[in-house]
């Protein structure tokens, strides 16, 4: 279980980095297209929300992105986000400028081609567990050998998976691997049609009260919560940017203050019983966590990258590290200034 840090070494850590000037021209000095002074006027950011990533919720419920965009004329459209894999595809087009992901999902995109960056670290949780069903009598990782498992390819459940296959002795060929959404997946499990499922909270807690049961658990096997952005929308409107930064930080250390709250928005959203909702926020969701992309993130995608050519879902290490050299960009995260966003 993760300890909730107190408000004030939150509130501290996400204030140490420098003010931002209050002209909002905060990563790069060009002015932006639609733009004067490199302050952007006009037009609409498109960015998502998503379950699996709280802060994300507790943004949308409470307005503060559209209060603070007001003053520039910019409205805010929310898209859901199903899965990080949902989360890339909308990037990829330029659905949205800013997606939520896992940090492998966003290793995956980067290196297959994807021009999007990591402007802040959401959250470290364990989202990811491998599932079976409340009578099924598997208890182990070995005992999944020939069975059909439910993953969504392309997010942290996947990846999960191959991780708990290869630290136990198995690959993905002794497997059949069923490429199921995630709420797909769950249905599956409960009708039969796969005997395992690499499941992702909310809905893996949920299914937990309904029954199912965890066989394998390994917080270091998922990967941080990374908020992406494309390249395109960061070099035309840094200051829009930046400004997603603050609220995302004003957002983390509200909802550490407001932990019963913030897991009664995500119930809501979700659609799950409160006390799930309460599970997964302060049991498997560390928010305390430094947001800025750097060491810590690129520690644990180096042991993920590997098995991502291995996998066949990149096609060389070459790829892999090219795109763990040029995905996180910590400058907007380092200037994060909570106090510009307001209540």
């Amino acid at each position: 279980m993760h300890r909730r840090p107190t408000i004030v070494t939150a509130v501290a850590a996400l204030t140490a980095a420098a003010a931002l000037l209050l002209s909002g021209c905060v990563a790069g000095e060009g002015a932006a297209s639609g733009s004067t002074a490199g302050v952007t006027k006009g037009g609409t950011l498109n960015i998502d929300f998503a379950t699996y990533n709280p802060l994300s919720l507790v943004i949308k419920k409470e307005g503060w992105l559209e209060k603070a965009l007001k003053k520039q004329d910019i409205t805010v459209n929310w898209v859901q986000s199903a899965g990080s894999n949902k989360a890339n595809e909308a990037l990829r087009s330029g659905a949205i400028d800013v997606g939520s992901t896992a940090g492998s999902a966003a290793l995956l995109a980067r290196a297959n081609g994807s021009a999007i960056k990591t402007i802040d670290i959401f959250s470290q949780p364990e989202w990811s567990a491998l599932v079976v069903g409340p009578d099924s009598p598997i208890t182990s990782v070995t005992e999944l050998k020939g069975k059909q498992i439910a993953a969504t390819k392309g997010t942290d459940p996947y990846f999960f998976l191959l991780q708990a296959l290869e630290a136990n002795g198995l690959s993905a060929s002794d497997v059949t691997i069923q490429n199921l959404q995630h709420a797909d997946g769950w249905a599956a499990l409960q009708n039969g049609s796969v005997q395992a499922w690499s499941g992702l909270d909310p809905i893996m807690a949920n299914a937990q009260k309904a029954g199912a049961k965890l066989i394998y658990r390994n917080v270091k096997f998922n990967t941080y919560g990374f908020l992406n952005a494309t390249e395109s929308f960061l070099s035309s409107k840094p200051d829009v940017a930046q400004t997603v930064v603050d609220t995302y930080e004003y957002a983390r250390a509200w909802a550490l203050k407001h932990p019963d709250e913030t897991a009664k928005i995500l119930a809501d959203v979700a659609g799950i019983d409160p006390t799930v909702a309460t599970t997964v926020i302060t049991e498997r969701t560390n928010l305390g966590v430094s947001n800025v992309p750097g060491p810590a993130q690129l520690a644990v995608l180096k042991k993920v990258g590997p098995i991502f050519v291995e996998s066949g879902d990149v096609r060389t290490q070459a790829d892999i590290d090219k795109a763990l050299g040029s995905l996180l960009d910590p400058t907007f995260a380092k200037k994060a200034d909570p106090s510009a966003i307001g209540g």
